[in-house]
């Protein structure tokens, strides 16, 4: 079992009222782990200095996203919230037809190449966007293959583009570059809000059973919207994930 994360995108509004709330919240549910994406005013050393107290960890971090900030801030703002990898993200017109696609994997290349040396490794986290085929192939398919340096955080849901893609088999073919997944659950219907894990149509252990289990690091729980109470959704999938032995939480006693 890997410890058990939760992206804070997840928790934004209940985060803009009052983020401490939300964090005391989510380690007393159980959760090891958060992946932030806005720090709400603190620093990062405030911001992990919190996280650390309440007995949790950050797992990774969405801020600052890697592709679109400052080389030297990405740097400096991970290096105090004690991580070594950068993830970014793009947009739909990045992988619009197969040139695009080769001039993202150039930026990814790029970064790649600014970050070594500096420590730092880059991920991806994807959308369904990255599974439109191109001669019969998903456009991520030839990222991974024109960057075979990058690593990925795999988002599980958007992998399976609505049903058209198997995300268990889409995450076997880069199982040894994948250290973290997105897990995510919902009706695979576009538009339509996600739900908590567990009691959608995602098969989540087939999911999580096709990962490397010597590279996967975290899991990490996220739902962009829900019909329900965002935080009961939020635990009810640490209850599914950790009830069933596919992810670790930590004690609350």
């Amino acid at each position: 079992m890997k410890p058990i994360s939760v992206q804070l995108y997840s928790l934004r509004e209940a985060s803009a009222a009052d983020f401490d709330a939300v964090l005391t919240g989510l380690a007393d549910i159980g959760y090891r782990g958060v992946e932030p994406f806005n720090l709400f005013g603190k620093t990062p050393r405030e911001f992990r200095s919190q996280v650390e107290a309440l007995g949790m960890q950050i797992s990774s971090s969405h801020t600052p996203w890697a592709n679109r900030s400052p080389i030297g801030e990405v740097v400096e703002m991970l290096s105090e919230l004690g991580l070594t990898r950068a993830i970014g993200g793009f947009m739909p017109d990045d992988f619009v037809d197969l040139d695009a696609v080769r001039r993202t994997a150039d930026t990814c290349q790029q970064l790649i190449d600014v970050l070594r040396p500096q420590g730092f490794e880059l991920a991806i986290h994807n959308h369904w966007w990255e599974f439109q085929l191109f001669d019969g192939r998903p456009a991520f398919h030839y990222l991974a293959e024109w960057v075979p340096d990058l690593r990925f955080e795999l988002d599980t849901y958007w992998a399976a583009n609505f049903g058209a893609c198997d995300p268990a088999v889409e995450l076997a073919r880069i199982r040894h570059r994948a250290p973290l997944l997105h897990i995510k659950d919902g009706p695979l219907e576009a538009k339509q809000p996600h739900v908590a894990v567990g009691s959608g149509r995602m098969d989540v252990p087939g999911i999580i059973a096709a990962a490397d289990d010597a590279v996967l690091e975290w899991l990490v729980v996220e739902l962009d919207a829900c019909a329900t109470d965002m935080m009961t959704a939020v635990r009810e999938s640490y209850d599914y994930l950790v009830g069933h032995g596919l992810a670790e939480g930590r004690s609350t006693t």
